[in-house]
C-alpha cells in the first residue's frame, strides 16, 4: 500500500510517532511522508529537520506558509497550498493519504486530493473545538475522508453522525497515548541540561493559541493572561509559542515581551514531542489553550486550566478547569489547583494500541 502521510506542523508530526515506526517497519507499507505548513520555515524551528532526524526519509517538502497572520494572508495560504497539492496528486500515485486533525493547510491539503480520487485516512475527526475556525476544517476533512480513527468513542458517534453511516469508522483511542506508554520520558535532570529548565521549581506550562472564530478579541485576551501572570506568585512559567493563526504574531511578540523582562519565564519555539511530554509530567500544572491539555494531559494526569473558547466543546475530563479569559479568574484558577492533591485517574482514550490498531485496520482496507 503506497501511502502519502501529511504532516504541516511540529503539533501533529509528534502524535504521529507511533504511526509512523509501525508503518516503516512493515513491508506492506511504502511510506512517503509530505512535510509543509510550518516545518518548512524558520520562524517555527524547521522542524521538518526533526523528521529526518528521526530517521524518516521526507518525500515531499512543500512550502506553503502564509505571509502573514491576517485572514487575507491564511486565506493566500490555503490557495497556494491547494494549487501546490495538485501537483504532487497529479505527478504522483498514492493507495491511500493519511491526514491528522484540524488545520487549514491540512484542509487544503486533502481538498485537492478530491478531483483525483484519492482515498483519506482521518485521524482525530469527530472533535469539536468552537473557538477556533479548525472546527470547521475538522468537519471537513471527516466528509472528504473514507476511513476515520478517532480517539474516544463520544467522537467516533460524532463522526457517524456527520457521515451518516457508521462504515470504515474506527475508535482505536488516541495516538499520544501510545507515545507516552511507549517512550522514556526525561528526568529534571535531564530537560535541566538540555534546555536549562530546572522544573524542581514549581512550573506552569503554558501554550496559548489564537482564538480564531473571534480573532479581533486575540489583543485583549494576551493582555489579560500576561496581567494574570505578573500577579501569579511562586511559579515558573515555561512557555510553548503559538500555532500559526490568525494574529499568532501578535501574540507570540506579547509573550517574547514578557519572558524577556520577567526572569521567571522561559520561551520555547520547539520542543519536540520528548521534552514536551516530559515537561508536561514535571510541571505542576498546565494553562492555555491547547488541545494537548486534553489528550495528553489526562494520561498523567495533569491539572490543566483551559481558558477561552479555542478548545470548546472537547471531553472535559475531572482534571480540566474551563476558565473565562479575565485576569482575576484564571489568578483565582491557578490558587484553587495550587491547593489541590493530584488528580484522578483517567482512561477513555485508548490503551496505548492506536498505532497498531490502525495499520491492521489499513491491511484489511486493502483486501476490500
Amino acid at each position: 500500500m503506497k501511502i502519502a502521510l501529511l504532516t504541516s506542523s511540529r503539533a501533529d508530526y509528534g502524535i504521529y510517532l507511533p504511526l509512523l515506526n509501525k508503518l516503516k517497519q512493515d513491508s506492506f507499507f511504502d511510506l512517503h511522508i509530505i512535510a509543509f505548513g510550518t516545518h518548512l520555515s524558520a520562524q517555527y524551528g524547521e522542524t521538518v529537520n526533526r523528521i529526518t532526524e528521526d530517521g524518516f526519509d521526507v518525500s515531499c517538502r512543500v512550502d506553503t506558509m502564509p505571509d502573514g497572520d491576517s485572514p487575507e494572508a491564511i486565506a493566500h495560504a490555503m490557495g497556494k497550498t491547494m494549487i501546490a497539492f495538485s501537483d504532487i496528486w497529479q505527478k504522483k500515485s498514492f493507495d491511500l493519504i493519511i491526514a491528522l486533525g484540524d488545520r487549514f493547510e491540512m484542509f487544503a491539503a486533502c481538498a485537492a486530493s478530491i478531483p483525483f480520487g484519492i482515498p483519506i485516512a482521518h485521524i482525530h475527526g469527530g472533535e469539536t473545538t468552537l473557538g477556533s475556525i479548525d472546527d470547521i476544517f475538522r468537519h471537513s476533512i471527516t466528509q472528504m475522508a473514507t476511513y476515520h480513527f478517532t480517539a474516544a468513542e463520544k467522537y467516533k458517534e460524532r463522526v457517524i453522525a456527520l457521515k451518516g453511516s457508521d462504515k470504515n469508522v474506527y475508535n482505536v483511542g488516541a495516538l499520544s497515548i501510545d507515545n507516552l506508554k511507549s517512550m522514556k520520558l526525561l528526568s529534571i535532570p535531564e530537560i535541566k541540561e538540555l534546555l536549562a529548565i530546572d522544573l524542581s521549581v514549581p512550573s506552569i506550562l503554558i501554550t496559548f493559541h489564537p482564538e480564531t472564530v473571534d480573532y479581533h478579541k486575540n489583543e485583549m485576551y494576551v493582555e489579560e493572561l500576561i496581567e494574570a501572570l505578573k500577579e501569579i506568585q511562586g511559579y515558573q512559567y515555561v512557555f510553548a509559542m503559538p500555532n500559526a493563526d490568525t494574529t499568532g504574531n501578535m501574540i507570540r511578540q506579547r509573550l517574547n515581551k514578557f519572558i524577556l523582562s520577567n526572569n521567571n519565564s522561559i520561551g520555547v519555539e520547539s520542543f519536540g514531542a520528548l521534552v514536551y511530554l516530559s515537561c508536561m509530567k514535571h510541571c505542576t500544572m498546565m494553562l492555555g489553550n491547547t488541545s494537548s491539555g486534553f489528550i495528553e494531559a489526562a494520561f498523567f494526569p495533569k491539572y490543566v486550566i483551559n481558558i477561552g473558547e479555542r478548545q470548546l466543546g472537547r471531553i472535559v475530563t475531572s482534571n480540566i478547569y474551563n476558565c473565562p479569559i479575565e485576569r482575576k479568574k484564571i489568578v483565582s484558577a491557578v490558587a484553587g489547583f495550587a491547593s489541590r492533591k493530584s488528580a484522578e485517574h483517567i482512561d477513555i482514550y485508548g490503551s496505548g494500541t492506536a498505532a497498531q490498531q490502525m495499520v491492521t485496520a489499513l491491511k484489511n482496507i486493502s483486501k476490500q
